[in-house]
C-alpha cells in the first residue's frame, strides 16, 4: 500500500499517526530533506553514519552528531517529535489559534513549555514579511490599510488611564500595516512605528510594483500614493464600497487577527505581537490555492517545511539576550560516542 495513503488527514489521525516514534521520524525526514538526501545541517556534507537505535547521525567531516531537530525551531528541545508535530498541526489549522493553556492540557506539558513551543512555531510560520519581493503589477488591484491593536482604555486602572489620555487616545496602541493582493488572494502584514506619510508610503513602494491599482481609505498618510500608483480612495465617512474601490478584504483580515487576539490569546505584549501577526498571515494565505481549498494536511506540510534554518532561544524570546549580564554560550553539543 502507498505510504502516502496512510498519512494523516485530520487531527485525530495525526495524533494516532505521530504517536508512533518511527512515523514521526520518517515524516520529519521527508519534510526536512524533501529530496531524500540527508545532509549535515552544520557543514552541509553527506558523509555520515546513521545510529539507528538513537535516530541520529554522526558527521565524519565536522565530527559532530546531529538529529532531525538540529538547525530547526525544535533544536535543544527535550519534547518528542510526536508532541511537536501535533502542536504544529493544531496551530496551523485552528482558525482562531491555540492558547498555551489549551496546548499544555492537550499534550501533557507545562504551560511554560507550551508557550515556548507556540512562539517557536510562529517563528517558523513567519514567511510573508514585508520586503520579500513585490506584489501586484499593471492591471493588479492591491488594498492597503493599517490597524491599531492594544488594550481598551476604559478597562485600565485609573492612574494608567489618566497617563494614556494625557499622551493621546492611540498612544497605547501598536500599529500594524497590511497590503492585500486581490489576484493572488494573499496578504502581508507587519508592525510599523507610526502612521506618518513617509512610513506608510515607503512600505507601499517596497512591496507593490509600479502600475498597480492601490485602494486605501482617506487617511492622510496615503495622500501622495498617486505619484507612483493608480490610487483610488474610499471615504468611510460617506461610503464603504464604490464599485471595485474598497478595503473590505484587508479589513476582513484585521477582523480575523483581532478575533484571535481578543478571544484566544486575550493579552499579547507588543514585544511578541509580530509573531501572532505572522501566525494569522500564514493561515490566511494558505486557505485556498486559486479556487481549490487547501486541506489541513497540506497546510501542515507547508508549516513543517519552514522549520529548518530558523532558531528562537528562550533568552531571545524573553529579551534577556539584551541584558548586560547575559553571556552567549551557544547551543549544546552532543558528545561524540566514539
Amino acid at each position: 500500500m502507498d505510504a502516502k495513503a496512510n498519512e494523516p488527514k485530520t487531527l485525530q489521525e495525526a495524533i494516532a499517526y505521530f504517536a508512533d516514534p518511527e512515523n514521526s521520524f520518517r515524516f520529519a525526514i521527508k519534510l526536512r530533506w524533501p529530496g531524500g538526501e540527508v545532509s549535515c545541517p552544520r557543514c552541509g556534507e553527506q558523509k555520515f553514519s546513521f545510529i539507528k537505535t538513537r535516530r541520529l547521525w554522526f558527521c565524519y567531516v565536522c565530527k559532530k552528531q546531529f538529529t532531525v531537530k538540529v538547525k530547526t525551531i525544535m533544536e535543544d528541545s527535550p519534547i518528542g517529535l510526536d508532541k511537536w508535530m501535533t502542536a504544529i498541526w493544531m496551530l496551523a489549522n485552528c482558525r482562531n489559534g491555540v492558547s498555551s493553556h489549551e496546548l499544555a492540557r492537550s499534550l501533557g506539558v507545562t504551560q511554560k513549555s507550551a508557550w515556548f513551543m507556540l512562539q517557536r512555531i510562529r517563528e517558523a510560520l513567519g514567511e510573508q514579511k514585508f520586503g520579500r519581493g513585490k506584489i501586484g503589477g499593471p492591471g493588479s488591484q492591491v488594498e492597503a490599510d493599517e490597524t491599531f491593536i492594544g488594550g481598551r482604555v476604559a478597562n485600565m486602572h485609573a492612574k494608567r488611564r489618566a497617563t494614556i489620555e494625557q499622551r493621546g487616545p492611540l498612544m497605547n496602541k501598536t500599529i500594524v500595516q497590511g497590503v492585500y493582493d486581490r489576484q493572488l488572494r494573499k496578504v502581508r502584514a507587519s508592525i510599523v512605528p507610526d502612521v506618518k506619510r513617509e512610513t506608510l508610503q515607503n512600505i507601499l513602494l517596497k512591496n507593490i510594483k509600479y502600475g498597480s491599482a492601490v485602494y486605501t481609505d482617506s487617511a492622510v498618510g496615503y495622500d501622495k500614493v498617486l505619484y507612483n500608483f493608480v490610487h483610488e480612495v474610499v471615504n468611510h465617512t460617506n461610503e464603504y464600497v464604490r464599485g471595485q474601490v474598497h478595503t473590505n478584504s484587508i479589513e476582513n483580515f484585521w477582523s480575523l487577527l483581532k478575533r484571535s487576539l481578543k478571544g484566544t490569546y486575550v493579552c499579547v505584549e507588543p514585544f511578541h505581537l509580530s509573531r501572532y501577526v505572522d501566525e494569522q498571515v500564514f493561515r490566511y494565505n494558505n486557505r485556498k490555492d486559486g479556487d481549490r481549498k487547501i486541506s489541513d494536511a497540506e497546510r501542515f506540510a507547508t508549516a513543517m517545511s519552514g522549520i529548518a534554518g530558523k532558531r528562537l532561544t528562550y533568552t531571545e524570546l524573553t529579551g534577556k539576550d539584551q541584558s548586560p549580564r547575559h553571556e552567549t554560550t551557544g547551543t549544546r553539543e552532543t558528545p561524540i560516542p566514539f
